[in-house]
């Protein structure tokens, strides 16, 4: 594809909840809309196996098929996929080029909607063993820990929904948390507290993760005491918290100190025609219920401002 041959009306970037939802409504609208996807429909939700405060299901619905119905709902309407990464937005006037290997891509207004990405430890052994018992996914990978033991490293949602996941496959769970107390919400404390397979390791960071072929233990300290020790376990999962996945954006719009977009009360950010939805945003709630709120939001006002 030569640079710049197509054009639409909307470029969405990135199909998790906020990106599926705008695309719903523009496609909808009769704008023709491409969204563009990195990695796998649904974005960091796929990787909740139930999803529980979602309205209108009362037994839950897992990530991937909320997602994944998202997505037929705006495919119906009309909406185009493209799996690539986007790489740069170039303004020029009113028009907006969307970056990516494939080709660049025209638009009158552009969603954003790439979410953020998982953070990482940090420490000697993390890149070192990723794919080799160092994991960020408990869905994508639990099932290889079965009847061993595993340590999952945060103390917040993530955290709590990744022990949850593996307690399907694993022997013992070793929670590890810097804090004295957990940051997840109180049903999610409520359930790690009563499964017995699961360990709670308070003030404890860990140091290194070690292993000859594959991760055998981690080395850990604790916060309070100063005290280090081993720990013997098969696998790490990480789930420290998430960054704004929006590298390729500085210099481009503004974000705040933590690299969200910022935006104003119609979710347009410092570029006129430029949207953002989501987690990717300054203030968000990061919920999936927000985030389809948000897409709705910038879709209807990327339309209004495209008539305008």
């Amino acid at each position: 594809m030569t640079e710049s041959t197509k054009k639409y009306d909307v470029v969405i970037i990135g199909g998790g909840p906020a990106g599926l939802s705008a695309g719903i409504y523009t496609a909808r609208a009769r704008l023709a809309t491409l969204l563009i996807e990195k990695g796998g429909i649904g974005g960091q939700i796929i990787n909740s196996e139930m999803v529980e405060n979602y309205p209108g299901f009362t037994s839950g619905i897992s990530g991937i098929d909320l997602t994944q119905a998202m997505h037929q709902q705006a495919a119906k309407f009309g909406l185009e996929t493209l799996y690539d990464e986007v790489t740069g937005i170039k303004v020029t006037g009113k028009q907006k080029t969307v970056i990516t290997s494939q080709g660049n891509f025209t638009a009158k207004a552009v969603i954003i909607a790439g979410g953020s990405d998982r953070l990482k430890l940090g420490v000697p052994g993390e890149a070192e063993f990723t794919g080799k018992g160092v994991s960020y996914c408990a869905t994508c990978d639990g099932a290889f820990f079965r009847d061993k033991t595993v340590a999952v490293v945060g103390g917040g949602n993530a955290a709590t929904t990744e022990a949850l996941e593996l307690i399907k496959f694993a022997r013992q769970i070793i929670l590890i948390h810097r804090r004295n107390e957990l940051r997840a919400t109180k049903i999610m404390q409520e359930r790690i507290k009563a499964d017995a397979r699961i360990t709670i390791y308070w003030d404890t960071v860990v140091l290194e993760i070690l292993g000859d072929k594959a991760v055998d233990k981690i080395s850990l300290r604790n916060v309070k005491t100063k005290k280090e020790t081993t720990l013997a376990v098969s696998g790490v999962f990480i789930a420290v918290g998430s960054q704004p996945a929006t590298g390729y954006l500085k210099g481009v719009l503004k974000l705040d100190d933590v690299g969200a977009i910022v935006t104003n009360g119609r979710l347009e950010t410092s570029v006129p025609g430029i949207f953002a939805a989501g987690d990717i945003r300054s203030g968000s709630i990061r919920q999936v219920v927000g985030a389809a709120g948000d897409g709705a939001i910038a879709a209807i006002n990327a339309g209004k401002y495209i008539s305008e």
